[in-house]
């Protein structure tokens, strides 16, 4: 699909060549659609779904904790907000409490449990064993998967979701690649991955890629030259130096994707959910750029077709103009 966009983008001729030969390397975060994670609702929120899915399977849950835990999750919730934390860590612990029962009943009726049973009580495990500064912890019930990457801004320090790479053309702003990262993985490690997608989707056309200081140390080891930006000039080319400065450029790029065409709230299940949405996100950009530049050359078109009358009707005129005389 994205391929797709770039091939009308050149019959169009909305992209030149010479736009894809330099190109704009950065990472940003899909968010999921889950809610702030908390432990209390996170203990709350396993319960039910265990419960469920045991009594689908046919077996007796003789305590499922159903209105009391709801009371709980409210208690603890209203203790937060008058800042009384000792009573909502209570309430904490006895949702914690009540997900550990419900997991312990459910052991002892299956001892070998399959399908979503299985992958529930796995999950339960997680979330009831889980501590503050333990690694991979579990986030969201329905999307374990989900990391928690650090922003470094003030606005919003944390972002739940994955990690996503994109390449944007530095000239035109064309996306060109779009590749969905599990787990949170270092930006310089995500470079060769990236450009082997944009290397299926352009072949080697691909001359200059120019990525920020996240990138140092990365991985690629292609034909094309990767520039690293860097705080200060020193021996770098002045035309090099403005390219480099021009990489900024894929910021703007980067909120419009999330912004308008959903990279900022994911709604598809699963890791394959993350990959399809990024795909589908950059090549919505791009279908959103060719539909703005249709008009550009009707016009172009038209404006031709005017001149060409325009200078016939200007000939005819200075004839006869001639002749009457």
């Amino acid at each position: 699909m994205l391929r797709a966009t770039i091939e009308a983008g050149m019959k169009m001729k909305a992209i030149r060549p010479t736009q894809l030969q330099r190109l704009n390397v950065d990472t940003t975060v899909q968010s999921k659609a889950v809610r702030y994670p908390t432990d209390a609702r996170l203990y709350h929120l396993g319960r039910e779904r265990l419960v469920k899915a045991a009594r689908a399977a046919g077996l007796n849950i003789k305590q499922s904790y159903e209105h009391v835990g709801r009371r709980l999750l409210m208690q603890s919730s209203r203790y937060a907000h008058a800042r009384q934390m000792k009573r909502a860590k209570a309430c904490t612990r006895t949702l914690r409490t009540q997900l550990g029962r419900v997991q312990r009943e459910i052991e002892r009726q299956v001892k070998q449990p399959t399908g979503e049973l299985k992958k529930l009580l796995a999950t339960a495990h997680r979330i009831h064993t889980q501590q503050r500064h333990d690694k991979n912890k579990i986030y969201s019930v329905h999307e374990p998967e989900v990391e928690c990457i650090a922003k470094g801004k003030a606005d919003k320090k944390y972002e739940f979701g994955n990690k996503v790479s994109v390449a944007v053309s530095s000239r035109g702003g064309w996306f060109v690649g779009s590749k969905s990262f599990t787990g949170n993985p270092y930006d310089g490690y995500t470079l060769a991955v990236q450009m082997k997608q944009v290397e299926k989707l352009l072949g080697k056309q691909v001359k200059e890629v120019h990525v920020d200081m996240g990138y140092r140390g990365h991985d690629y080891e292609g034909e094309a030259a990767i520039h690293v930006d860097k705080r200060r000039r020193g021996r770098t080319p002045q035309s090099l130096w403005r390219r480099m400065k021009h990489r900024a450029a894929v910021e703007p790029s980067i909120g419009h994707l999330k912004t308008e065409h959903r990279l900022e709230r994911n709604r598809l299940n699963g890791a394959a959910g993350n990959a399809v949405n990024a795909v589908l996100a950059a090549a919505a950009m791009n279908f959103q750029k060719l539909l703005r530049a249709i008009p550009r050359r009707f016009m172009r078109e038209i404006n031709a077709i005017l001149g060409r009358l325009l200078s016939t009707s200007d000939f005819i005129g200075s004839l006869i103009t001639l002749l009457a005389a």
